[in-house]
């Protein structure tokens, strides 16, 4: 049940920042159920082992490539769910920064 919740608050928290944005087009609940699905995926799968091949990098820059390589993870997952447009990087990386924002809110609320 807990899963769900958080899957729940997740895809509000995905809407709200998306409709807070006018870079980023979500076109209805089921498109943002979707996207956080796809992007927790990507968090629980992809990016660790990203983030591990990029772990040079990402020291010298004073952890800021993590943003960078956060805002390509949210690209890719835009371009895997139908129904979610991103216009462009910057876009995508206000959207991680804001939906990071957003989710800890609505988390510490659900607590």
């Amino acid at each position: 049940m807990k899963l769900f919740i958080h899957w729940f608050i997740s895809a509000l928290a995905i809407a709200i920042t998306a409709y807070l944005l006018p870079g980023i087009t979500v076109s209805g609940i089921v498109a943002a159920l979707v996207l956080a699905v796809v992007l927790g995926v990507i968090n629980t799968f992809i990016r660790p082992v990203l983030l591990l091949l990029t772990l040079p990098l990402t020291v010298m820059t004073l952890g800021l490539f993590a943003l960078i390589l956060n805002t390509l993870l949210i690209m890719l997952a835009a371009a895997l769910v139908p129904g979610v447009a991103v216009s462009g990087f910057f876009s995508a990386l206000l959207f991680g920064i804001i939906l990071a924002l957003i989710s800890s809110f609505l988390k510490r609320l659900q607590d």
